[in-house]
């Protein structure tokens, strides 16, 4: 037996030690942007559409300021639609472009 098997046991007059930070959201945004890399305007378009069904059921339950920039959700809503109008006037555009390139 050593001298030494005090040391390395549970003190529960210390406690535990503080949660390490977790960057999960980092991660996240990078998938995201990943994503909106490789499928261009379609993801944009995605990602808008499901905004925009999250903001107005949110909406529709009472939610009229968001922590958005913009604040007042009819704003936020408004901005995603355009978002969404854009990205998909931009598919044709994106397609075309990734035929001419792979296509030669």
């Amino acid at each position: 037996m050593s001298t030494f098997d005090h040391l390395n046991q549970y003190d529960a007059s210390v406690g535990d030690p503080p949660a390490a930070f977790d960057p999960l959201r980092l991660c996240v945004f990078t998938t995201v942007a990943l994503i909106t890399v490789v499928l261009g305007p379609i993801a944009l378009l995605g990602f808008s559409v499901v905004a925009i069904a999250g903001y107005a059921r949110a909406r529709r339950q009472g939610l009229l300021r968001s922590k958005c920039k913009l604040g007042d959700t009819r704003l936020v809503l408004a901005y995603l639609s355009v978002i969404a109008v854009l990205a998909a006037a931009a598919i044709p555009f994106w397609i075309s472009a990734i035929v001419r390139l792979v296509g030669g």
